[in-house]
């Protein structure tokens, strides 16, 4: 299915990796986080180290987006460090000049998406996440472990490409823009409003449309849909013939999932508002809608 896409080379299949495990320039990484809901709070936020400890993909390590690749000094969560700082924070993990990477989550494809988005925002471009993920990987029999690989350190010279993330002064300014999709990837009934939150005020960013990320990947395989099905998908929200993108969610990672796929499509010029939803939904001085909307 891969083949499909404009930018194929950012998404690998299980079989290509099976095949490849034991390629000495590979790396490859279990990003599984997990989020509970836990009122008044947000979500409470659990690391998916207990379960890639039990067992995981042979050869693959665990990168912790929630303490090793966000910012420690920020009170939103996950947020993107400098470039330099996750630069050499994935370095000292193995990954760097001469490597390449594939990324892999449980249950939902997002978190391999943010890293994927993180690294790709400082100019590494050799990671691809992995089409259906754990969930695909275990469903086809194919071996897992508990070794744990120790990838030697990495040099990695960032080139930052800090357009791929965006702030809500870029965000407001973009409503009513013509030219620019604000293209929200939570749920629909967190788009229109209609459901409980607990990140702030219910409803969305004025004027912006909707296409979930659970929408994008096949429930049962956790593959992701055919091209042409995910490129109906943002085309029925009037999102990807718009010359730029402003993807949000929550908290900037179900974005990055949005983001990632318009990527493969081969849209050009897509951005991931980092604070998203935590730190709009919680700003009075910004305008929020509700009722209905373009959803899909």
């Amino acid at each position: 299915m891969a083949e499909c896409f404009r930018n194929s080379r950012y998404l690998v299949e299980t079989e290509w990796l099976a095949a490849n495990l034991q390629a000495p320039d590979l790396r490859v990484f279990d990003c599984t986080v997990y989020l509970h809901p836990d009122p008044p709070r947000i979500y409470r936020i659990e690391s998916g180290r207990a379960d890639y400890d039990k067992g995981h993909i042979p050869n693959s390590g665990f990168l912790d987006l929630v303490q090793e690749l966000s910012r420690a000094d920020s009170q939103l969560n996950f947020m993107m460090p400098a470039a330099a700082d996750l630069a050499q924070r994935v370095a000292r993990r193995g990954i760097g000049e001469g490597t390449r990477v594939v990324l892999y989550a449980r249950t939902n494809l997002q978190w391999a998406t943010r890293v994927w988005w993180m690294l790709r925002a400082i100019g590494f471009d050799q990671a691809m996440v992995l089409n259906g993920g754990y969930d695909k990987w275990l469903a086809e029999g194919r071996p897992v472990t508990t070794e744990v690989p120790r990838y030697p350190p990495a040099r990695l010279t960032p080139r930052p490409r800090p357009e791929l993330f965006c702030d809500k002064e870029t965000v407001r300014a973009a409503i009513g823009d013509g030219a620019t999709c604000i293209l929200n990837a939570l749920r629909p009934e967190l788009h229109n409003g209609s459901a409980p939150v607990h990140y702030g005020r219910p409803g969305r960013i004025p004027g912006s449309v909707n296409v979930p990320g659970i929408h994008l990947t096949d429930p049962t395989t956790k593959a992701y849909k055919p091209a042409a099905e995910l490129r109906a998908l943002f085309e029925a929200a009037g999102a990807f013939h718009r010359p730029r993108i402003l993807a949000y969610c929550g908290g900037g990672i179900a974005a990055t999932n949005d983001a990632f796929v318009l990527t493969l499509l081969g849209h050009e010029h897509v951005s991931v508002y980092d604070a998203s939803m935590s730190e709009w939904a919680n700003d009075p001085s910004l305008p929020m809608e509700k009722g209905a909307g373009l959803d899909v």
